[in-house]
């Protein structure tokens, strides 16, 4: 029974994980057009070369690279922000913590729906209270300097009850010995939290960091049904780009190298974490 289930992941993971990403590779050193998939020809690294010396290749980079860092430190603070107020023991918190759930349950277009409701220009909620405020009505998703924040925003609403989940079971896994034994010493509240509770808990949030940059880089509906890529590129993310390249100008070679590309960043960050974990580790041991 083991080798059935280990035999059903391993042919899951070889045909939607594998073999896709082989193809893509593959894809990525021809000139393939979407509508003639097997009729292109081997260019090298030609489609490498055209994004490495295209400006507009960085301007995706450095706009994924903000929205990635906004969302993770916003999604993040929030979150553990969060998880330290449901932990504590206060009437209600079991609705309270469901409540908070809610956004990571609901689906991606839900979370666009509901966002292009608030940010409507004339009847939003964002614009009603801005107004009230004595401010003038903004164009949340028009504005060229507001589509970041506002694309982020939306995104770190969705995505930031992960972390509290997260650093909520890290919280209520702290050994109460070691909470008893800072009181013995002498501790208060704030600096048993800061010298028992907070080292407990960085791993976990390390660990959930990581994994948020990973899927804000690779984060599409959100910023492509709300912006499309706009306002004059100021959410036009790598992963936007490929699906602009691959369905809109049809070119599968050239958007199969942006997303190899794409990978190759998600990596990098993979790599520098293991790098930075394992210097952290050492550190410790010592």
């Amino acid at each position: 029974m083991p080798y059935f289930f280990v035999g059903a992941a391993t042919i899951y993971l070889i045909l939607f994980t594998s073999i896709p990403l082989l193809r893509g590779f593959w894809f990525s050193f021809t000139d393939s057009l979407l509508l003639a998939p097997t009729e292109g020809k081997f260019v090298g690294f030609e489609n490498y070369r055209r994004y490495l010396t295209d400006q507009s290749f960085y301007s995706s980079l450095w706009t994924t690279i903000v929205y990635t860092f906004v969302v993770v430190v916003g999604a993040v603070s929030l979150g553990v922000i969060s998880a330290i107020a449901i932990n504590e023991k206060l009437p209600g918190r079991a609705i309270f913590r469901s409540m908070l759930t809610v956004p990571w349950a609901v689906p991606g277009v839900s979370v666009v729906l509901i966002y292009n409701w608030i940010y409507n220009y004339d009847s939003g909620v964002a614009n009603q209270a801005v107004r009230a405020l004595g401010m003038g009505q903004k164009g949340w998703l028009i504005d060229p300097s507001l589509g970041m924040f506002s694309v982020a925003f939306a995104s770190i609403w969705k995505v930031f009850p992960f972390i509290m989940l997260v650093v909520l079971a890290a919280l209520q896994s702290v050994p109460e010995e070691l909470r008893e034994a800072s009181k013995v010493d002498g501790a208060d509240r704030f600096s048993a939290f800061k010298t028992v509770v907070i080292p407990h808990l960085m791993p976990t949030i390390r660990v959930a960091s990581l994994l948020m940059t990973i899927w804000s880089i690779r984060r599409f509906e959100i910023i492509y049904l709300l912006t499309g890529g706009g306002p004059s590129g100021a959410t036009n993310t790598i992963v936007i780009n490929v699906y602009k390249q691959a369905f809109e100008s049809s070119e599968l070679g050239r958007a199969a190298a942006l997303g190899i590309l794409g990978l190759l960043l998600s990596l990098s960050v993979t790599i520098v974490y293991f790098a930075v974990d394992r210097k952290n580790a050492k550190r410790d041991s010592l």
